[in-house]
């Protein structure tokens, strides 16, 4: 395979996105096909599902057999090793145990006669995943994969009916429009809770690549692996090579689309609980009941409207300080604290780079940067000669200095020892007018291994 689509199926089969390159990932994200590399639900569910039809297939070839033994559910077992043998290739990720989970449970469902997919098997794999790690409950992962496959249940167990009087050959059509649809809708507010970014032409990218996905790439993927026992792999590899080359076109062609993406800013604490209460009422509610989810989701929405971000950052180094003017933020260095400057500016909304949004004005001295919120002034001095050379606090409110300070000061200091202990920081100014200081520290609380 070329090196371009070699490390697609490697990321897709082993979870190693090493070798696959930077603007394909962009334009993935971009388009919303990221989930694509994710070794999850979708994969897991793609894997387990052709094998088990398959092995009903192939085993139901012998009509003796058939009619003696219970194909279906030896079918069933077979996709679950199936999986697990997937689980254990890729390294075992969260993402994917929480995806063998949840198709062991639908799989054992069939095993057991009950019907393999309804919302008591969502309900049984979410606490099963949280049984083993319940910190999966604050993750993106745990949030859209399930929110998924709660819309999901409940669109197809209402709209059933509806795509069983159409004709046979569009109910796949149907059925592919209203999974990725209802996948869409359910998944884009914990997505850009989580990305601060929606993809506007994402519906028309996955209703292009997904198909090729179930239909193409995985099939072939098993081809594959059964073909190489006889050393016949290429041929499975040629099949998977054409089904990610469309892919990653769809994904080239859409992301080029003008105005395809928006940044949207973080959401404040109570926005996502709300959209889960307002999904959970939707998917869980009974007859009028579930009208009750539209004015939960237009408070999480009204909410979020109103969230605000704070009046200045400063990054747990001690390095970096970020300063609302208006409606942008101006950081105090074009480099350095990447990681910090670009969290910052995707949790504004904001999709300049670092090196936009430094703006020279917030520096009054050689290393020393000053920011004024209201009446509080807050005063930056980064490297040790710099601090040396400062007299007191220089006028400043707040002193933030990137080394250790070991003068009596008369304003509120955060050192390099002070902040290793708070995290980063935020900044904003009360109805008084006084600074009020929020650090990470205080956001998480204390936990056993965070000292005194």
């Amino acid at each position: 395979m070329p090196d371009r689509t070699a490390g697609f199926a490697t990321a897709i089969l082993t979870g190693d996105r090493s070798d696959l390159n930077a603007e394909d990932i962009t334009a993935l994200r971009a388009t919303n096909l990221a989930h694509l590399l994710a070794i999850s639900g979708m994969h897991m569910g793609l894997l387990t599902g052709c094998v088990f039809v398959g092995l009903r297939v192939l085993l139901s070839l012998w009509q003796p057999f058939a009619l003696r033994v219970p194909v279906k559910k030896i079918a069933a077992i077979g996709a679950v090793l199936s999986g697990a043998a997937y689980l254990a290739i890729s390294g075992g990720s969260v993402a994917t145990v929480r995806a063998f989970i949840m198709v062991s449970v639908m799989f054992m469902a069939v095993v057991l006669d009950r019907r393999a997919i309804t919302m008591r098997s969502v309900a049984v794999a979410a606490t099963l995943v949280l049984v083993m790690t319940p910190v999966e409950v604050l993750g993106p992962g745990f949030q859209m994969s399930f929110a998924a496959t709660a819309a999901l249940v409940w669109a197809f167990g209402v709209s059933g009916p509806l795509v069983a009087k159409l004709p046979k050959w569009l109910r796949p059509v149907a059925a592919l429009v209203i999974s990725s649809g209802v996948a869409g809708l359910a998944t884009a507010p914990f997505g850009a809770a989580h990305f601060n970014q929606i993809a506007h032409f994402g519906l028309l990218a996955n209703l292009l690549a997904v198909p090729m996905m179930g239909l193409v790439v995985m099939p072939a993927a098993i081809l594959t692996a059964l073909l190489s026992l006889l050393g016949l792999e290429a041929a499975g590899f040629a099949i998977m090579h054409l089904g990610l080359s469309w892919i990653l076109t769809v994904a080239d062609q859409v992301a080029a689309i003008p105005n395809g993406t928006s940044m949207v800013p973080a959401p404040n604490h109570l926005v996502l609980p709300l959209v889960t209460a307002a999904m959970c009422i939707m998917c869980f509610g009974v007859g009028r009941l579930r009208w009750g989810a539209v004015p939960v989701m237009v408070a999480a929405l009204v909410s979020w409207s109103l969230s605000t971000r704070p009046a200045v950052l400063v990054s747990d180094t001690g390095a970096l300080i970020g300063v609302q003017t208006g409606d942008i933020r101006s950081l105090s260095k074009a480099t350095g604290d990447g990681f910090s400057a670009r969290t910052w500016l995707e949790n504004d909304g904001d999709e300049r780079p670092q090196s936009e949004a430094y703006d020279p004005a917030l520096s009054i001295a050689t290393r020393r940067y000053e920011a004024v919120i209201g009446q509080t002034a807050i005063l930056l001095v980064t490297g040790k000669t710099a601090l040396a050379d400062l007299i007191g606090c220089a006028g400043a409110d707040v002193l933030i200095t990137n080394v250790a300070d070991t003068q009596d000061r008369t304003c509120e200091v955060y050192d390099q020892n002070r902040l290793r202990m708070t995290g980063a920081l935020a900044i904003n100014v009360d109805d008084q007018g006084r600074p009020s200081v929020e650090t990470v520290r205080d956001r998480t609380g204390d936990r056993p291994w965070t000292g005194q």
